[in-house]
C-alpha cells in the first residue's frame, strides 16, 4: 500500500518535532549546568583538548539545528544537520567504547541516566529517524535515484573520518601539548584500607611487590614491615656498627634486597641486605649532599650544593676508596642554582631511568643509570620560570626565602615507567571545590614524555596526603598517622608494561 502524501507530511512533522524537542532539552539542560557540562566534556577521552571548544559548539549546533527544524522552508537542511550530528554523537560512543582506555560519565541532560550502551541505541535510532525523515521529505523529488542514499553515506562516511583524526589529535595534543587541562577518568584508584601506625613520625622508606618498608625520624634505628594488605607484619632493628645517635637528619632507604642509611652531613654511606639488617660502612669520607638514591648495590646517585656550580647530580661508587663524578648541565639554573633548582629524584630499576623533578617549574629530568641526559619533559602546568623571591643575609652569607616560594610539584612517586606527580596547581576545568577535599596526582610516561592521566587521593580524617609511595597494583599513602591502600585500576596498570 502507497503512503499518502499527508501521512508523509504528518511522520515527518512527528521527526522534527522529536528532534526539536531533544536537541533543545539538551542545550538548555548543558546551558543550566554548564560548568558541570563543560568538566564532562574535559574528561572525554577524544574530547579533553578542546573541551572549551566543543562545549561551546555543541550548545550551539543544537540550538541552530533545533531553529532550522522549526522553519519549513529550511527543514530539509535542519535534517541533514540533524542526522549529522546525530551520526557523529553516535561514532563518538562507539570510540569511547571500543578505544578509549575507560569510559567516562555521561554528557548529562535527557542522557544521564543512561549508561552507554543503552545511549549508543537511542543514538542509532534517532540516527535512523533522521535517515527516514529525509527520505520521506524528498520522496518523489526533483532528486537522482542514489542522490539522497549517496548523501547519507558521504555524511556517514565522513562523519567517521573526522571522529577518528579529532580522536588522534585530541590523544597527541593531550599527552604531548598539553595546555594544562586535566584528564581524570572515575575510579583510578579504589581505596582498600587504613592502619592507624599511633604516631606522625613514620615515613615511606620503600616498597617491593608484598611488602612496605617504613622508617621513624624518632626511631631510626627501626625499620616497620608491612604486608600489601596493610597487616603488620614485623619490626626490624639496623645493626650499625657506629652509634646512630651521631646522625642529624638519618633517612632510611629500603630498595630490596638491600638497605641504605643516608644522612648528608655525615660523611659516611651505610648498606645492607634486609635478611639481617646489618649496616656495613660502604663509603667513608664522603662529601656532604643534601639528596641520595640508590641506582643498584654498588652506585647511588645524589644531589650537592657546590659554591662554584650550584646544584649538581653526581654519583658515588661505592667502595674503599672514593670515586665520585658530577654531571654538570642537568641541573639549569634559572634564577640562584640553588632554591630553583630543588627538587625530588628517583630510580626505577626496571625501565633503568634516573628522573629528576623540580619543586617550582613544569619540567622533569630524565636519564639512564649513569646520569646521561635522555630527555628533558614537562608537566601539564605551565609554570615554566620558578617563582621565587630570594635575599641574601650579609651576616650569615647565605640566601633565604624572601617570600613562601610558588611550589608546583609538591610530592611524587616513581614506579617503573610512571611518574606520579602531586601537583599544587588546579588546571583548566578542576573543580575546585575538590581541592579541598583531595590532593590531585597526575600520572607521566617518563619512556615518551608524556602525560597520561589524573588521580584524587581524598583526605583522610580532613588531613592531607603527606607521601605516597607506588607498587605494582598498589598506591600506598601516609595521612599523618594513618597510611591507607588504594589498588590500582586495570587500565593504569597495563601502563606498566609499556617499559621501553
Amino acid at each position: 500500500m502507497k503512503m499518502s502524501a499527508l501521512t508523509r507530511n504528518i511522520i515527518v512533522e512527528t521527526i522534527c518535532l522529536l528532534f526539536v524537542l531533544l536537541f533543545v532539552y539538551a542545550a538548555v539542560s548543558k546551558l543550566l549546568d554548564f560548568e558541570n557540562f563543560q568538566l564532562q566534556v574535559a574528561q572525554s577521552p577524544l574530547l579533553t583538548a578542546y573541551a572549551g571548544f566543543f562545549s561551546c559548539v555543541v550548545i550551539a549546533l543544537e540550538i541552530v539545528i533545533a531553529v532550522l527544524l522549526s522553519i519549513p522552508a529550511l527543514r530539509l537542511s535542519g535534517m541533514f544537520a540533524a542526522f549529522t550530528l546525530m551520526v557523529l554523537f553516535t561514532i563518538y560512543i562507539f570510540i569511547i567504547l571500543n578505544y578509549s582506555p575507560y569510559v567516562p560519565c555521561s554528557c548529562g541532560g535527557i542522557l544521564e541516566k543512561m549508561g552507554w550502551k543503552e545511549h549508543l541505541v537511542f543514538n542509532l535510532a534517532f540516527v535512523f529517524l533522521a535517515a527516514a525523515g529525509i527520505v520521506l521529505k524528498t520522496f518523489r523529488k526533483n532528486y537522482h535515484r542514489f542522490y539522497i542514499p549517496t548523501m547519507l553515506v558521504i555524511i556517514t562516511m565522513g562523519s567517521i573520518l573526522i571522529m577518528s583524526l579529532l580522536f588522534m589529535v585530541s590523544e597527541e595534543t593531550l599527552h604531548h601539548r598539553n595546555n594544562f587541562v586535566r584528564r581524570i577518568p572515575p575510579f583510578a584508584v579504589d581505596k582498600l584500607s587504613v592502619y592507624d601506625l599511633k604516631y606522625n613520625s613514620y615515613y615511606l622508606a620503600g616498597a617491593d611487590s608484598t611488602r612496605i618498608f617504613l622508617g621513624n625520624r624518632t626511631a631510626p634505628s627501626v625499620v616497620t614491615v608491612l604486608d600489601s594488605g596493610l597487616n603488620k607484619q614485623k619490626e626490624f632493628y639496623i645493626i650499625l656498627d657506629d652509634t646512630i645517635s651521631q646522625f642529624t637528619s638519618i633517612e632510611v632507604k629500603v630498595n630490596p634486597p638491600y638497605f641504605y642509611l643516608f644522612d648528608g652531613t655525615i660523611p659516611r654511606i651505610y648498606g645492607g641486605s634486609v635478611t639481617d639488617w646489618n649496616a656495613k660502612i660502604r663509603m667513608k669520607n664522603v662529601q656532604r649532599f643534601l639528596n641520595a638514591v640508590p641506582i643498584d648495590d654498588n652506585i647511588v646517585a645524589f644531589r650537592a650544593a657546590t659554591t662554584a656550580y650550584g646544584n649538581l647530580l653526581g654519583t658515588f661508587k661505592l667502595g674503599n676508596s672514593i670515586n665520585v663524578k658530577y654531571k654538570h648541565g642537568l641541573l639549569e639554573k634559572q634564577i640562584d642554582g640553588f632554591f630553583d633548582t630543588d627538587g625530588m629524584m628517583y630510580y626505577s630499576p626496571q625501565s633503568k631511568r634516573f628522573v629528576y623533578l623540580y619543586y617550582y617549574r613544569n619540567q622533569y629530568v630524565v636519564t639512564d643509570e649513569h646520569l646521561n641526559l635522555i630527555h628533558r619533559a614537562n608537566t601539564i602546568d605551565t609554570t615554566t620560570r620558578a617563582k621565587l623571591k630570594i635575599e641574601y643575609l650579609d651576616k650569615k652569607k647565605k640566601n633565604k626565602f624572601g617570600a613562601p616560594p610558588f611550589i608546583v610539584n609538591r610530592k611524587s612517586a616513581l614506579h617503573n615507567n610512571l611518574l606520579f606527580v602531586n601537583s599544587m596547581l588546579p588546571g583548566k576545568y578542576d573543580p575546585l571545590e575538590m581541592w579541598e577535599q583531595a590532593s590531585i596526582v597526575d600520572v607521566y610516561n617518563i619512556n615518551e614524555g608524556s602525560y597520561l592521566m589524573s588521580l584524587y587521593v581524598y583526605k583522610v580524617d580532613g588531613k592531607q596526603m603527606n607521601s605516597f609511595i607506588v607498587t605494582d597494583t598498589h598506591l600506598f599513602a601516609l595521612f599523618d598517622r594513618k597510611i591507607v591502600s588504594y589498588r590500582l585500576s586495570a587500565f593504569l596498570i597495563k601502563e606498566f608494561d609499556k617499559i621501553q
